[in-house]
């Protein structure tokens, strides 16, 4: 099934889509600022705090094993979000993600550590992150098919490229928060209460989900389905079961592509932080400090390949990306390794940009690679799963592997491995470039000049 020409859509009007790009970069970033602000505490004071050990690599690891817990949520939160935003809408279900983030970061910065509340103060934290987890895991879908599903098909991979640009930006800011209190307060006070101060600021993720609730249009592809189908929600009412059942390969394809980007983002943001202030011997300050500059960098480049995959495509460009990684992981770490904080810096923003490469057209192709009834479910746990699978753990292994080698290029090899299975799994996708995003089934189609011109 796919739009007539006639079909009121109101896609790509300059304006609106405008309004719907702001306000879905800025709900993004924030949700995703909530999750790396743990991210990056995990790195610098919540191993000592809550699992306090003899061996302050033993502590770090097991700090590190707590993100772990948040990526395994991610599919489950995917697969609730996924049955919700396939039946019910893409909009509602982005919102009630960003609440429940929200809240789980404010409750996180009140908690009790170890010191005061003894092995309570852990399970609270794992659960806390567990929930965080949920939400992280519905999140992406939401805001990835609201931008491209608005989108003008001719601009799909750079609309799509700023959701990507959202989680770039948490990152980073969540970096140079922290780089902030550490340069304003002394490391007693930081460890003792300045910690807290980033996750308190989570409330300010449930005011974006207002936001997004009052400023962006549901979906013009889902008001689509709904009218066609006469009813509040979908003919589909088990989009999971619909994804595994056709779909499957495609999920597994879209993992597979991801699982190096997911890995390589979060060794060179969390497991840097930690390598190279801790193994290596430079400040931490001067860590954060180079990790969010390097960060910043893909502010620029994100949707410039986000809209270069516009022009050649998103495959040609993904494989591209993938062989470069599995280069360059090995000069970064070497670059690492000098102690020299300028040839670090130098490492970082080569990878991002590599990086970007992928994470630029990422959300684009995976909208493309799945029919809109089961859109949100496909894309989210293809997303998800790799994050769960190379994301989640790439800290917590690059710390074991440096912990148990004494040396960097272990990491950089395990990254090289899983670069080599996304090129072969990117190189089995059926190209589906521009395909008719109101498409319905199994078919494959470029989408009409007509629409796509509005």
């Amino acid at each position: 099934m796919t739009a007539s020409a006639s079909t009121p859509l109101h896609r790509g009007e300059p304006r609106a889509m405008r309004r719907i790009a702001v306000a879905g970069v800025a709900a993004t970033t924030a949700e995703w600022l909530d999750f790396y602000i743990y991210t990056t505490a995990a790195a610098l004071v919540l191993g000592p705090l809550f699992f306090p050990a003899q061996n302050a690599a033993i502590g770090t690891i097991a700090a590190f094993g707590t993100l772990a817990v948040g990526f395994l949520a991610r599919p489950i939160g995917g697969i609730i979000a996924g049955h919700l935003g396939d039946r019910w809408g893409r909009r509602p279900t982005l919102v009630l993600a960003m609440v429940v983030m929200g809240a789980a970061t404010t409750l996180i910065g009140v908690l009790p550590t170890y010191a005061s509340a003894g092995v309570l103060a852990p399970v609270l934290l794992v659960v806390l992150r567990l929930i965080q987890g949920l939400a992280v895991g519905a999140q992406w879908a939401g805001s990835v098919l609201l931008l491209t599903e608005h989108a003008p098909v001719r601009r799909r991979g750079f609309y799509g490229s700023l959701t990507q640009l959202g989680l770039c930006l948490g990152a980073a800011l969540a970096n140079g928060i922290f780089l902030l209190m550490s340069a304003l307060l002394s490391d007693e006070d930081f460890r003792s209460w300045g910690w807290r101060i980033p996750f308190l600021g989570g409330f300010i993720v449930v005011l974006f989900g207002m936001y997004v609730q009052r400023r962006i249009e549901e979906s013009p592809v889902f008001l689509h389905m709904r009218a066609a189908s006469g009813a509040k929600s979908m003919a589909v009412r088990k989009p999971l079961v619909e994804v595994f059942r056709i779909h499957r390969k495609a999920v597994i394809q879209a993992a597979g592509a991801f699982l190096v980007g997911s890995a390589a983002y979060y060794a060179l943001t969390t497991g840097m932080v930690d390598y190279a202030s801790r193994v290596v011997g430079l400040p931490r300050s001067t860590v954060l400090a180079l990790v969010m500059g390097a960060g910043f960098i893909q502010v620029i480049t994100l949707p410039l390949f986000g809209l270069l995959s516009d022009h050649i495509g998103r495959k040609k460009l993904f494989l591209t990306g993938t062989v470069a990684m599995g280069i360059w992981v090995f000069p970064a770490f070497l670059l690492a390794d000098t102690g020299n904080k300028w040839l670090l810096g130098l490492g970082l923003v080569i990878a991002y940009v590599i990086h970007s490469s992928m994470y630029g057209p990422l959300g684009a192709m995976f909208v493309e690679m799945f029919p809109a009834e089961v859109r949100f479910s496909g894309a989210s746990l293809g997303y998800q799963i790799a994050s769960v699978v190379a994301g989640g753990f790439a800290p917590t292994i690059m710390a074991a592997l440096v912990l148990a080698t004494g040396q960097s290029w272990p990491v950089a090899t395990y990254l090289a491995v899983l670069a080599v299975i996304s090129f072969f799994a990117v190189r089995t996708i059926t190209d589906s470039f521009q395909r008719d995003l109101f498409a319905t089934g199994p078919t494959v189609a470029v989408e009409p000049q007509d629409v796509a011109n509005k």
